[in-house]
């Protein structure tokens, strides 16, 4: 079976029976991918730290790695999305129907941005509120090592963040809510399902930085995945996602410092 070049079009919501867009074996390859990086992630999280040269204790890297682990995750973001692009690609489908369609107009541009502003307003608001009932219900949320440690401080640095934020935002928009959600609302038939299960997945796909932040960070891909199902393209995603990695990593400094 092949995917039809009208899948571009078709909402994520589903009003049309969801189809599969890559084989079943490809869907536990990336499920297998994101059991490797939370043994990783977990491992990194009690890796031994205050050595010589090496993290303090209770930080995740020394802020003298910052610009090599930017590029190492540029370099799995962008990894990860050619597995996905590849799964489709045999199947008949490309990046356009991952991303149910490019901008064609200045007009449609506005209209993305006009959205995915407010968007990002509402998940910095999860993201705190998340955070809050955490920090009130689980006695050791303050447990897990920090990333602090890793923002950036130089001009140099700064640059890689702000690459790394976008490649973030392609790349991740693509694979977990174009490619996973698609492919969960195919096994499924719910979208709802498939939001709620691409969410947490996004969110173990982040356990390097403690499950606190695991937690967080499943909500925040819940609303991306409801936004994608709502919207029928990744446009805005992609917009909200890079705009809040580069708001939190960096710019939000600058502003309140």
């Amino acid at each position: 079976m092949q995917v039809n070049e009208t899948l571009a079009a078709i909402d994520i919501v589903g009003h049309q029976e969801p189809q599969q867009i890559a084989s079943w074996g490809r869907l536990w390859g990336f499920i297998l991918i994101g059991a490797g990086v939370v043994v990783l992630g977990f491992l990194a999280q009690h890796a031994p730290t205050g050595g010589t040269g090496g993290p303090a204790a209770g930080q995740f890297a020394s802020h003298s790695q910052a610009i090599p682990i930017y590029l190492g995750a540029i370099f799995m973001d962008w990894a990860l999305l050619y597995y996905c692009w590849a799964a489709v690609h045999h199947y008949g489908g490309n990046l356009e129907m991952l991303s149910g369609g490019r901008w064609t107009t200045w007009k449609s541009v506005a209209a993305d941005v006009a959205i995915a502003l407010p968007f990002w307003a509402l998940w910095e608001g999860a993201a705190f509120g998340v955070r809050w009932l955490l920090a009130l219900g689980m006695s050791g949320a303050g447990s897990a090592k920090s990333v602090a440690s890793l923002l950036p401080q130089s001009l140099p640095e700064i640059l890689v963040w702000i690459a790394a934020s976008i490649t973030a935002g392609v790349c991740e928009e693509l694979a977990f809510r174009g490619f996973l959600q698609r492919q969960l609302h195919a096994l499924s038939g719910n979208i709802v399902v498939a939001v709620l299960a691409q969410g947490v997945v996004f969110g173990l796909f982040h356990s390097y930085q403690g499950w606190t932040n695991v937690i967080v960070i499943s909500v925040l891909g819940v609303l991306y995945g409801a936004l994608a199902a709502r919207r029928g393209n990744l446009r805005a995603n992609i917009i909200a996602h890079a705009w809040s990695d580069i708001w939190g990593g960096w710019l939000q400094m600058l502003v309140f410092r």
